[in-house]
């Protein structure tokens, strides 16, 4: 067992309160603390205590002995720890992305390197060969964000207006065609349309009259987070009309795959993923976006969101993945209890909530905010002096 200390991630997007509450820690100069990484990715690996002041970094302590560390499944499937957990506070909304299948991934990262262009350019798709398939459960009862696209396409058309236009390009070629079509308007013609429904909603929303279910809410946020007033809008605007709106409550998950266009919009969560910086752009964002890119690796199918029921104060809940590369557990260890950690594959450990002591040779204390590697080959037993609360981040082998 070993203690962990992750990477903050200070997006711009990110609040203010929730990670540093978390992590104990002082955020004076109000910075934006976005993101809180637990694992070996190459952008922010965490650091290992060693004691006495020493420290190395995760991926250093594996290298040092994969089968002890990672075990011989892992070792062989994946050679490296294949997760990034994750804390999340969303205060502004994020862009509207798509993640491309494995097999795609490989495929644009060779395509990418043979034109010579750098791992670092800005108009670069695909910084490694790996998808980057996600599972997110809220940490609150308000968790929103964007998640396919919606089964009720033909109604919302008729519904808004300003969509109305929209509605021969959609009957003729179905949502594939409605998207690519969106996403290759001109400029001035995603100012006309979006223009005369801006005049409509921002007043509605700056009186606070438009519910969070709503996509005006949501296109009005975007529109004020961009610059209320603006003569040129995001097309990534249409994308909130199209897509499902989903309300997540604390305990409650949700896992997107290869192809889900996909946007938080606000709240707190825990995510866990596989390593990848392989993010196709749709929209909300200065960022580059490749259309070409982005339609060949987008499912357009209606979606209708499986959100994983969970309850945070049950002793354990599995949100169970699709994928080989991860799966997450809560653990609710009431006081007085202890809870056994068992090996068979590496695990981090995330204490949410409360207080509680490992038990070994050497007994230390662990608290909110505190994190742990274990071995594949390690076992530990977690007493209980307050309530607590545990995200477990694994290897389904």
């Amino acid at each position: 067992m070993h203690q962990l200390t992750g990477r903050v991630q200070h997006y711009p997007w990110g609040g203010n309160t929730f990670i540093p509450s978390l992590l104990s820690q002082e955020n004076s100069h109000n910075q934006p603390f976005a993101e809180y990484w637990l694992g070996v990715h190459s952008g922010g690996p965490s650091r290992v205590f060693l004691g006495q002041g020493a420290f190395t970094f995760l991926p250093a302590l594996i290298n040092s002995d994969k089968t002890r560390y990672l075990g011989a499944s892992v070792t062989s499937t994946f050679g490296n720890l294949p997760f990034l957990l994750k804390v999340l506070d969303v205060k502004d909304m994020l862009s509207i992305q798509v993640h491309p299948s494995k097999a795609s991934a490989e495929e644009g990262f060779r395509r990418e390197n043979e034109a010579g262009i750098s791992l670092d350019a800005p108009n670069r798709n695909y910084k490694d060969t790996n998808h980057k398939p996600e599972v997110m459960v809220a940490l609150s009862d308000d968790f929103w964000l964007l998640h396919g696209f919606s089964p009720e396409i033909d109604r919302t058309l008729e519904v808004y207006d300003f969509l109305n236009p929209l509605k021969k390009v959609f009957v003729e070629g179905g949502i594939r065609a409605l998207y690519q079509f969106i996403m290759e308007l001109p400029q001035h013609a995603v100012d006309e349309l979006i223009g005369e429904h801006a005049k409509a909603i921002m007043p509605k929303y700056l009186d606070s009259e438009l519910d969070k279910s709503s996509p005006d809410f949501w296109a009005a946020r975007a529109i004020a987070n961009m610059g209320a007033g603006n003569s040129h809008f995001d097309r990534g605007i249409f994308s909130i009309y199209l897509f499902n709106i989903v309300h997540l409550k604390r305990g409650e998950g949700i896992f997107q795959g290869a192809g889900m266009p996909h946007a938080y919009l606000e709240g707190q969560n825990i995510e866990l993923m596989s390593n990848s910086d392989n993010v196709l752009r749709a929209g909300l964002t200065p960022k580059y976006v490749d259309i070409p890119e982005l339609i060949r690796n987008t499912s357009f199918v209606p979606t209708f969101p499986e959100i994983i029921y969970g309850d945070l104060n049950k002793t354990l809940q599995e949100y169970s993945c699709p994928v080989p590369d991860f799966t997450l557990f809560t653990v609710f260890v009431r006081a007085g209890e202890i809870q056994s950690f068992l090996e068979g594959s590496p695990k981090i450990l995330l204490v949410m909530n409360g207080i509680g002591w490992c038990l070994s040779a050497e007994t230390e204390q662990i608290s909110t905010g505190m994190a742990l590697f274990l071995g594949a080959s390690e076992t530990l037993d977690i007493r209980a002096e307050s309530d607590l609360l545990i995200f477990i981040a694994s290897v389904p082998f």
